[in-house]
C-alpha cells in the first residue's frame, strides 16, 4: 500500500533542516539550497518511497546529486573570488598600522568564506558530505563517480586547500609576499629548482581560460608548466585576489591573467588557481593595480 501522501510530507519536513543544512554547505546560497530542496521533494513524492529502505540516506543522495548537477552547471563565479586589490608594500618595522592588521584580518575572513569555491564540484561534495555530515566514503563514492579511494583522495586534497586558508598569516603579510616575489623571480628564471622549492609536492593547480579548464596535480607537473611563462612573469605584479596572495599579468595595459595562491603552515604553496578568461578580465582597471608594486 503506498505511503500516505501526508505522512511522506511530515517525514519529508522532519529532515528538511539536515538537508538544507546539506544544500547550503553545498552551494553557499540559501536561496539555491531551497531550489533544491523542492526539486528532492518533487522526486520523494513520485518516487516508490515503499521501496525505499533507508529515507535519510535516500534524501542526502538526492540532495547531494541535485546540489552537484547545479554546481557543475553554474556558470557564474562568485565576485569575491577574483576580486582584485594593488598589494601594498608591507611594513619593515615591528610595530604595523592597525587599520593595515584590521583589513588584513578581514581579507583573511573572506577568504576563508569562499574558499569552498576554490574547490572543484566533486571535491566540495566529498569534502563537505564527509567531513562536515560525517558520510562514509563508500557512500559518497557512487556521488561523485569515483572510488572509495579516490573519493578518500578527493577529501584529502579539499583539507589541505581549506587548511591552507584557515592557517594563512593574519596580521602579517610579509611572509606571503615573499613567497609570490620568490616565484615570479623563479618563473622569469626558469628556476626549477627554486620552483620545486616553493611548492608543495601535493600542490594542485587549476586554470581556467574561458573555453577549458585544466588541472595540475604535484609539484613537478606544476613547476615545469610555469617554466614556460617567463614573459608572462616579467610582465605581472603582486596583488591580492579574494584576499588571498596573488600575481596579476598585465600586458599592453590590459590585464591578461590572475594567478592565485593558497599556501600552507610552512610557507609552501599547496594551490594555485589562474583565471586567463578575457571575458571575465576584461572589467579589471590594470592602472589601479600597480600601486603595490
Amino acid at each position: 500500500m503506498p505511503i500516505d501522501e501526508d505522512v511522506l510530507a511530515a517525514a519529508f519536513e522532519l529532515r528538511r533542516p539536515r538537508l538544507r543544512a546539506v544544500a547550503t554547505r553545498l552551494l553557499g546560497s540559501t536561496a539555491e539550497a531551497d531550489d533544491v530542496l523542492q526539486d528532492a521533494w518533487l522526486k520523494l513524492a513520485l518516487a516508490d518511497a515503499d521501496g525505499v529502505d533507508d529515507l535519510d540516506a535516500w534524501l542526502t543522495t538526492v540532495v547531494s546529486r541535485l546540489s552537484l548537477d547545479v554546481l557543475r552547471s553554474a556558470r557564474v563565479v562568485k565576485a569575491d573570488r577574483w576580486s582584485v586589490e594593488a598589494w601594498e608594500a608591507a611594513p619593515t618595522g615591528p610595530d604595523e598600522d592597525p587599520a593595515a592588521i584590521a583589513a588584513g584580518n578581514e581579507r583573511v575572513a573572506v577568504a576563508l568564506l569562499t574558499v569552498l569555491d576554490l574547490l572543484s564540484p566533486a571535491e566540495r561534495l566529498a569534502f563537505v558530505l564527509h567531513d562536515v555530515f560525517g558520510q562514509p566514503f563508500d557512500e559518497i563514492a557512487p556521488l561523485v563517480g569515483r572510488s572509495p579511494a579516490a573519493a578518500r583522495q578527493l577529501v584529502s586534497r579539499a583539507r589541505r586547500r581549506v587548511r591552507a586558508t584557515e592557517e594563512a598569516p593574519r596580521a602579517d603579510g610579509r611572509r606571503a609576499r615573499t613567497v609570490v616575489d620568490a616565484w615570479l623571480r623563479a618563473v622569469q628564471e626558469g628556476d626549477l629548482a627554486a620552483l620545486l622549492a616553493l611548492l608543495d609536492e601535493r600542490a594542485v593547480l587549476d586554470a581556467d581560460d574561458g573555453s577549458s579548464t585544466v588541472r595540475l596535480d604535484g609539484a613537478a607537473r606544476i613547476a615545469e608548466s610555469a617554466r614556460t611563462a617567463a614573459h608572462l612573469a616579467s610582465h605581472s605584479l603582486p596583488v591580492l585576489i579574494g584576499g588571498r596572495p596573488g600575481v596579476a599579468a598585465v600586458l599592453h595595459g590590459r590585464v591578461v591573467s590572475l594567478m592565485a595562491f593558497d599556501l600552507g603552515a610552512d610557507d609552501r604553496i599547496v594551490g594555485l588557481d589562474v583565471l586567463a578568461d578575457p571575458r571575465r578580465l576584461a572589467g579589471l582597471d590594470a592602472g589601479t593595480l600597480a600601486d603595490g608594486r
